[in-house]
């Protein structure tokens, strides 16, 4: 399976993915160029930036993609 097609599967399994639970669950590096390729297809992906503080107490925000149905 691809990483491609690992970030689609927990995608649809209703999953909400991030750059760290991308790495840590599904051994994508780079998950902004899978959803990139994956929108490119036509899958309908939504972003959602949430501010945090990171460990240096700095705000980031990170982002949390998600997919939509195509209702």
């Amino acid at each position: 399976m691809t990483q491609k097609e690992r970030v689609l599967q927990f995608l649809q399994d209703g999953g909400n993915l991030t750059r760290l639970n991308a790495w840590d669950e599904l051994g994508v590096l780079e998950a902004p160029a899978r959803i990139w390729d994956l929108r490119a297809e036509g899958y309908n992906i939504k972003t959602k930036l949430t501010p945090i503080k990171n460990r240096y107490g700095e705000k980031v925000r990170i982002a949390t993609w998600t997919l939509e149905d195509e209702a």
